[in-house]
């Protein structure tokens, strides 16, 4: 018999009873991380089956961002919030289309808190475009009782993250310290698969990821940094920041939204998309910045607190980012 008829791929529920074993910083992360899959999976049925589902289209509300509600991005939150509740193990949970933290309860054993995307790019749906769900997650120090100051921790502080991606593939990137898991969803066995195991960005950069039509709204030194890229890299832009920063994560790349002269504070929002991504990226051997100071260095001031973003590999980051700077 073949070593290839013998090895069984790993599945994550193996990867996550075994990863961590020992190491009280993820005691927990197992039920977290597990529920988020789970949500994943109802979430890539809903996406496949948009139209048939009767989640295309608009509530009709306005979210705490300006910004017109999907029905989609209510589904997911909504589904999202009701599974990590239910693991036991998360105390609170923010999401962009909610307008305050969801408070789940403080017992001993909920030890986590989570700021979630739960679903980017969700007006691409109709257009079969990749969307994805974003999770940022922080530890809860001790058993004192919930208040704000538990929300506005930077992102260094986070113990992990995690994206999920709907395309041609579902795929769902797990991350701790020094550590990126990637897994494929197996749609005939339900469950998702390791691969591809132990990310680490490539060394050479292949493309950058901008809104060119922004180019005329930028300021002379950001301009210069972008025609820079453009000389030098193809263009690659999605247009949904967790596919872009997927095919970056996976080829190598540089992705941009700076600030403008209409959005000065950029159009991403801090804790949910921004910290998240950057912890990831960072443990991938990338960089993730502001264009002023590390991503993961900003102290939050407001739940949905918005952020330029300069993300991907940690070379063309610096030069980018020396470059607005006014730098050589």
């Amino acid at each position: 018999m073949t070593l290839a008829a013998t090895t069984r791929p790993r599945s994550l529920s193996s990867y996550l009873t075994s990863a961590w074993i020992g190491d009280d910083r993820y005691d927990g992360l197992d039920a977290v991380f597990s529920e988020i899959a789970e949500g994943a999976k109802y979430i890539q049925v809903k996406v496949r089956s948009a139209t048939l589902a009767d989640v295309i289209g608009t509530t009709g509300e306005i979210n705490v961002q300006g910004e017109i509600v999907q029905l989609s991005d209510m589904a997911a939150s909504d589904k999202f919030v009701e599974a990590l509740s239910d693991c036991g193990r998360v105390a609170a949970v923010g999401s962009e289309e909610i307008e305050d933290t969801v408070f789940i309860g403080d017992g001993a054993k909920q030890n986590f808190f989570e700021q979630m995307d739960p679903l980017d790019g969700s007006s691409n749906i109709d257009l079969a475009v990749s969307i994805g769900s974003i999770f940022g997650i922080w530890r809860r120090e001790g058993d004192e009782p919930f208040t704000d100051e538990w929300l506005f921790r930077p992102g260094a502080e986070q113990v992990a993250a995690a994206y999920v991606v709907y395309g041609s593939s579902t795929v769902l990137i797990l991350s701790t310290e020094d550590s990126v898991q990637g897994f494929m969803l197996d749609p005939n066995s339900g469950e998702f698969i390791l691969t591809p195991p132990d990310l680490k960005l490539p060394t050479k950069c292949s493309c950058y990821s901008a809104n060119e039509g922004n180019f005329k709204k930028l300021d002379g030194p950001t301009q210069q940094a972008l025609t820079d890229l453009r000389n030098e890299y193809s263009l690659r832009y999605v247009g949904s920041l967790v596919a872009d920063f997927h095919r970056n994560l996976l080829k190598g790349g540089i992705f941009l939204y700076p600030g403008d002269l209409k959005a000065p504070n950029g159009k991403l929002r801090l804790m949910y998309e921004a910290n998240p991504l950057g912890f990831i990226v960072e443990q991938a051997g990338g960089a993730a910045s502001s264009g002023t100071r590390r991503i993961l260095d900003i102290q939050p001031e407001e739940l949905h607190q918005r952020t330029p973003l300069i993300i991907g590999n940690k070379d063309v980051v610096e030069k980018t980012v020396s470059t607005m700077s006014g730098g050589e």
